[in-house]
């Protein structure tokens, strides 16, 4: 249909792109043949738009809520919505999704990697290498075998699942615990993270964060994973205490960690630049090709289905 000016209306869905200055959504090209987009809260357009893609950890607040009165979907670009003011949409019903599955295998594959890391001591090796230190120290410490290991998954969701598998065709044994039993699931499950730790080398951290996972691996559990255990943190920091894990590694009263995430990002405890016993990572389990382009189909899945009044293909569901 032509305007009075002869130019062709355009038809696709107006969708704001909410994002802080240092996250930019991946592939974002790929939407403009799909979606009229916009960036700005103090846009004009603010006002009518009803689909809104979250980037990355970018916050959904009340307050952002209060700029997009016709706002009825936040399409989430991760798999956790810790930022995202999900009682607030509830209550103005706006439906919320996240990644879904796009990210599982990579976060799964990062945790993997980590452990593996942590336990042969790979990082900490290279680093004796190219320090120069091999011919003139010898040997290098040694590391501890995967296979064997029992595993504690805290939360069972699709990340966790897919990090089972993988530590099953290791050799390992799993268990897990998550906010309910899973009757289709045969890993023995732990109502609560202490008894999980005390019956576990080693516990991987993937559940979201929320008021009730907020620091569930504590100083009590850390005690009960103990001396030989090892913490693998692909989450969000906060499930994790850092001041008492610090304390914890800085003493040798557990024996390593592999983290992705951290309490205050960028910002890392500097006590754990000096410790071979501990692997850090820039929050990166997610970041592949393969899974931006993964995630750029879940979003644009989602944001179809909604402006057609389908089933969302990725609706939230807290682990």
């Amino acid at each position: 249909m032509a305007t009075k000016d002869n130019e062709v209306e355009d038809h696709r869905p107006l969708v704001l792109i909410h994002h802080l200055p240092s996250f930019k959504l991946p592939l974002q090209d790929r939407l403009i043949t799909h979606f009229r987009l916009f960036d700005s809260l103090a846009s004009p357009e603010a006002s009518s738009v009803r689909a809104l893609i979250c980037v990355g950890p970018t916050p959904v607040t009340a307050d952002t809520l209060d700029h997009l009165p016709s706002l009825r979907l936040v399409v989430g670009s991760s798999a956790g919505l810790d930022h995202v003011d999900l009682a607030e949409c509830r209550r103005r019903g706006i439906a919320v999704t996240n990644s879904g599955d796009a990210n599982s295998e990579n976060v799964a594959d990062y945790a993997v990697a980590l452990l593996l890391d942590v336990l042969r001591r790979v990082s900490a090796a290279d680093r004796f290498v190219r320090s120069g230190l091999w011919p003139q120290m010898g040997e290098y410490p040694l590391g501890c075998k995967l296979g064997g290991k029992r595993i504690g998954i805290v939360g069972l969701g699709s990340i966790g699942s897919e990090v089972a598998k993988r530590l099953v065709a290791f050799g390992c044994t799993v268990a897990y615990n998550s906010r309910n039993k899973k009757p289709s699931v045969l890993y023995p499950y732990y109502a609560n993270v202490h008894d999980l730790a005390v019956n576990s080398d080693v516990l991987i951290v993937c559940c979201a964060l929320t008021n009730e996972t907020h620091h569930i691996i504590n100083k009590d559990v850390l005690t009960a994973l103990g001396r030989e255990g090892f913490i693998i943190n692909v989450g969000r920091g906060a499930l994790v205490d850092e001041k008492e894990l610090v304390q914890f590694l800085v003493q040798g009263e557990i024996g390593g960690a592999g983290l992705d995430v951290f309490e205050n990002e960028p910002n890392v405890p500097k006590e754990l630049f000096a410790l071979d016993n501990v692997v850090l990572s820039p929050h990166l389990a997610i970041s592949t090709p393969e899974s931006f382009e993964a995630l750029n189909e879940v979003i644009i899945a989602n944001l179809k289905a909604f402006f057609l009044s389908k089933p969302l293909l990725s609706p939230f569901q807290q682990e």
